[in-house]
């Protein structure tokens, strides 16, 4: 099986009624190639689709005078995606900001669906999970109790079962390089990454897939490998506008960062595509 990881900022208008562009809080960033966002349905659909991408959005900071837009441009892109290839969608600090409530946190469960779940998919587990809380719940201490419970719960169905991988899907990125390293915007705190990552290894997770840092980048603790994919839109270092691609086989995950001009122009390397017959 094989699943895209696609993190992307939403669609918005400007204010003086501008073509389309992306925003980037406060400042819109035009010109990335994305236009209203067609290129990401072409670019799945280019690629065999029996098995889920995700797809993380992301919009301009909720309360916005561009969110009703962007909400709206977002779902008549993902209603143009072909049907056979399910979305699951995972939330943000650009969903529910960066200290989440009871009510933008309401806002995305009504709009886009459950904001942490889990479901299985070929023998594999995938957690979906809230990582605002991880970041700074103190104005809704009880959902953040609430999806801590049920990570546990989950935690302990991924052990007894000894599935064939378990893998998660978070918006902020545990740790950026390494474990050890210092606390920052883009990472969870040194406190916070240690104590989840010893949770989740110890249940057996191999991987945790995530975004927010704009930039590929990524590293490993004990048998957890933390993946961090660049985005499809704003770019904040070197990388090119693209996705990764992630094949999940019996015995191992290998996963791929492409350009959406290396997928236009020759697909995805012959390696992955073997492995995808596996």
């Amino acid at each position: 099986m094989f699943f895209l990881h696609s993190v992307f900022r939403g669609l918005s208008h400007t204010p003086n009624g501008a073509p389309k562009s992306w925003a980037t809080k406060e400042t819109m960033v035009c010109g990335t190639g994305l236009g209203r966002g067609q290129p990401l349905g072409r670019h799945l659909e280019i690629l065999p689709h029996d098995h889920p991408p995700l797809c993380g959005p992301a919009f301009g900071p909720a309360g916005t005078r561009w969110r009703k837009e962007q909400t709206k441009d977002l779902q008549q892109v993902l209603k143009a995606i072909d049907q056979d290839i399910p979305l699951v969608l995972v939330s943000g600090n650009h969903d529910l900001g960066n200290i989440p409530t009871a009510e933008t946190v309401e806002e995305f469960c009504q709009t886009w669906g459950d904001d942490y779940f889990s479901f299985w998919v070929g023998g594999v587990l995938f957690l979906v999970l809230n990582s605002q809380f991880f970041y700074d719940a103190s104005k809704c201490p009880a959902l953040k109790q609430a999806q801590d419970h049920w990570l546990d719960q989950q935690l302990s169905i991924a052990e007894q079962r000894k599935c064939q991988h378990a893998i998660v899907f978070q918006h902020i990125p545990l740790f950026l390089c390494s474990i050890d390293e210092e606390d920052d915007y883009f990472n969870l705190t040194k406190a916070v990454r240690k104590e989840l990552a010893s949770r989740l290894t110890r249940a057996g997770i191999r991987a945790v897939f995530s975004g927010h840092y704009h930039r590929n980048a990524g590293g490993t603790y004990q048998d957890l490998d933390m993946v961090v994919s660049s985005a499809i839109g704003c770019q904040l270092g070197k990388d090119t506008h693209g996705l990764r691609v992630v094949v999940v086989t019996a015995e191992k995950i290998v996963h791929r960062y492409y350009s959406l001009d290396e997928l236009s122009r020759r697909g995805i390397d012959d390696d992955l595509k073997e492995l995808m017959k596996e």
